[in-house]
């Protein structure tokens, strides 16, 4: 007997479901590619409207999810919750990417060769953009803004924990959608709870061209190896600050405190604190109160122990590993050699920040650290699509191919190849 989810679907129709909403979005992508920038940006500007209207109604869906899944840690919780400030800051953020350069259509490169044609590339839509992601339902109106602005249809498979809260959203979207004149299937939420839709949609590489997860490391994994479709990923996110001897005091304290505590759900968040003896004997000693203090466990190694009988022992894998919760990792170091080999060991090539004074260090550090984010005196909690002007990001990407680092309009677009002539043939 075949199994049915909560919304009533049973194994054999899943797919064809799947298959449907493949199939309109490829529709809706056609439309999107050509559409103006001006019939974008009045899309955009109908949705932060709508979103902003619909407040209460997303909240107390937001509330439904927050008691159905009551029991998931703290960090999942604060990944979960919506608030009055971050649905203003969804709305902000819709109107932020309505007020970026549109992309797609953008010609650069343009050069006339000897035989008298011209060559340049231009930008174009990538298609039909799934995205397969956990707890975060700000992450459903972020990536219809992006995907809209940049002429790709998209469809969003969010977390069972927060599906009232995606359902919503999605609707809310979508009629501002509709109203501004683009196709319904511009933005579709897979309504299904089931697993298996997961895989289903990972199969429809003739209508979905790229997918990309944002979510924890078994999400990751099973998306990077079950898609049919190029995957836009990030596995894990362990990001380093390291501080050398000239480090400011100053700022080596309040960066150390705000990349890790600012907020411990994400993926830009400190894991791992290097220091060397310089700098740990000027900074470690208010820096490790000051972690006791907002309950973050500390685990060392046996330099750092010696700070405080507070630090525990730092296990081989704890270098590896991405808490997404108040756990810090620190280690004592060399200097800035030892630094870079343990972030290459041990990095997820994700965000990695140096507190310096000293312009070599600064340079070398920039160099040789392999991350698709090197920070030079500010915290990590910058890598961010926002923070970098993107508007905001449909993920991060720690690949070399096709985008790297935060990914906002640019990276949902790829280029074509134009040439211009005037009657010439090749001699």
């Amino acid at each position: 007997m075949n199994k049915r989810d909560v919304t009533g679907r049973n194994d054999d129709s899943l797919a064809a479901y799947l298959l449907g909403l493949g199939q309109q979005g490829k529709s809706a992508a056609s439309v999107l590619s050509i559409a103006s920038t001006e019939n974008k940006n009045n899309a955009l500007r109908l949705m932060a409207e709508a979103l902003g209207d619909a407040e209460s109604i997303i909240l107390e869906a937001n509330e439904c999810d927050i008691e159905t899944a009551s029991e998931l840690d703290d960090a999942l919780i604060d990944r979960l919750k919506l608030s009055p400030q971050r649905v203003s800051d969804m709305v902000s953020g819709v109107l932020s990417v309505a007020a970026l350069p549109d992309p797609v259509g953008f010609v650069t490169d343009l050069v006339s060769r000897p035989s008298g044609i011209d060559v340049g590339r231009m930008r174009v839509p990538l298609g039909v953009v799934g995205v397969v992601y956990e707890s975060r339902p700000n992450v459903t109106a972020d990536v219809a803004a992006l995907c809209i602005k940049s002429g790709n249809a998209v469809i969003l498979k969010g977390g069972s924990e927060a599906f009232a809260s995606n359902k919503v959203i999605a609707e809310v979207t979508s009629s501002a959608i509709v109203a501004a004149g683009l196709p319904k299937g511009a933005v579709q939420l897979v309504e299904s709870k089931d697993r298996s839709a997961v895989n289903a949609m990972l199969n429809l590489s003739e209508h979905i061209d790229v997918v990309i997860p944002r979510g924890g490391k078994g999400l990751v994994e099973l998306v990077s190896t079950e898609a049919k479709m190029p995957v836009i990923k990030h596995l894990d996110g362990i990001c380093h600050v390291f501080l050398d001897d000239s480090a400011d005091e100053k700022k080596a304290y309040d960066i150390a405190l705000n990349a890790k505590t600012q907020r411990f759900g994400t993926c830009n968040t400190m894991e791992t604190l290097l220091a060397t003896p310089v700098a740990a004997k000027n900074i470690f000693p208010r820096l490790i109160e000051s972690y006791s203090n907002l309950a973050v466990e500390l685990r060392g190694c046996d330099r750092t122990r010696k700070f405080s009988p507070k630090i525990l022992e730092a296990s081989s894998a704890d270098w590896g590993t991405e808490y997404l919760g108040p756990i810090l990792s620190i280690k004592i170091v060399d200097d800035l050699d030892t630094a870079i080999s343990h972030i290459a060991e041990y990095g997820s090539r994700h965000t990695d920040a140096i507190v310096t004074e000293d312009r070599k260090n600064a340079r070398d550090f920039i160099r040789k650290v392999d991350s698709s984010s090197v920070v030079v005196n500010a915290s990590t909690r910058f890598a961010d699509g926002f923070e970098y002007g993107l508007g905001a990001e449909i993920g991060i990407s720690t690949d070399k191919f096709h985008a790297r680092g935060p990914v906002g309009l640019e990276g949902l677009t790829s280029q074509k190849w134009v040439v211009i002539g005037d009657g010439d043939v090749r001699r």
